[in-house]
């Protein structure tokens, strides 16, 4: 399935991409909840539920006639890892970055996701702008110490995540979290589509443009810690939870490590795409006052 948050006539829902339209879930099936966090916490009866609900004349919606919002606006938390791509780390180097063998993470503030084309902030405090396009993993099981050959079980599915970064912000702390959660920061989409659907998370080519340049180009076999060692580590140290969103890693080719520097100006437009996922889009504008 293809799973999304939607808005329409101003009223939010959630539901599953069909042929081109949008089932609503709770309206297919009023034994259904309405929003992402509580599908996902309701467990595997209810998603059975929501791959069997149709929609019939009454509750589908052409999917031209919908805005699509963050698939999972409110993850329970969001967790993401830093340096997973080899070619990353060799040009994180040249900027002074250097990172240690162990497994690096951190969070982004939930306040920070945003939608699918939804428009991403310029700070008022920064001019260094950055984007990282990473494959998202939604957890949908409740666990903890998880092995690693176990934690395919545990993912409810794939989102496109867009890492946007402040990166004088970041490179303040060595927590990275205030630079990598400005509100807006986080887009997200443009669906959650089930592992059922996904054959090989680790076979997929994610790319993204600025402006219709291509600036990074990858494939998630190249990650240093394939997501299920990320699952395997995470849940070492706390539970995982349905609903958390786990941010993998992104390829080479941020604007910070470009020669000289290329960081997002005003205007700008960043286009992620993940083969067998999905795009997302978005505009860089004035934070407001």
């Amino acid at each position: 399935m293809k799973l999304v948050t939607y808005s329409h006539h101003g009223r939010t829902s959630i539901g599953k991409v069909v042929d081109g339209t949008v089932v609503d879930l709770p309206g297919a099936d009023p034994s259904l909840p309405s929003t992402m966090l509580e599908l996902l916490r309701a467990g595997p009866e209810a998603m059975a539920r929501a791959r069997a609900a149709e929609g019939g004349s009454l509750h589908a919606v052409p999917l031209s006639q919908i805005r699509l919002l963050a698939p999972l606006p409110n993850p329970s938390k969001y967790l993401a890892i830093g340096m997973n791509y080899r070619k990353h780390v060799a040009e994180a180097a040249k900027v002074g970055v250097h990172t240690p063998p162990t497994q690096v993470w951190f969070n982004k503030q939930v306040s920070c996701v945003n939608g699918p084309d939804g428009e991403v902030h310029m700070p008022r405090v920064s001019e260094q702008l950055d984007y990282e396009v990473e494959l998202g993993v939604v957890i949908g099981k409740r666990c903890r110490h998880v092995k690693v050959e176990d934690a395919r079980s545990v993912i409810a599915g794939y989102t496109v995540c867009n890492d946007v970064s402040v990166r004088d912000w970041q490179l303040r702390t060595q927590t990275m979290t205030l630079g990598k959660s400005f509100d807006t920061c986080g887009p997200t989409g443009p669906w959650i589509v089930t592992d059922d659907e996904v054959p090989d998370p680790h076979a997929l080519s994610l790319r993204l443009f600025v402006n219709g340049e291509l600036r990074q180009d990858d494939l998630t076999a190249n990650m240093i810690h394939n997501i299920y060692a990320q699952i395997a580590h995470l849940s070492t140290a706390f539970t995982l939870e349905p609903g958390d969103l786990i941010a993998t890693g992104t390829p080479a080719g941020v604007g910070v490590a470009m020669d000289p520097p290329s960081f997002l100006k005003l205007g700008d437009v960043m286009r992620c795409e993940i083969d067998g996922i999905g795009v997302i889009e978005n505009r860089v504008v004035p934070e407001p006052s």
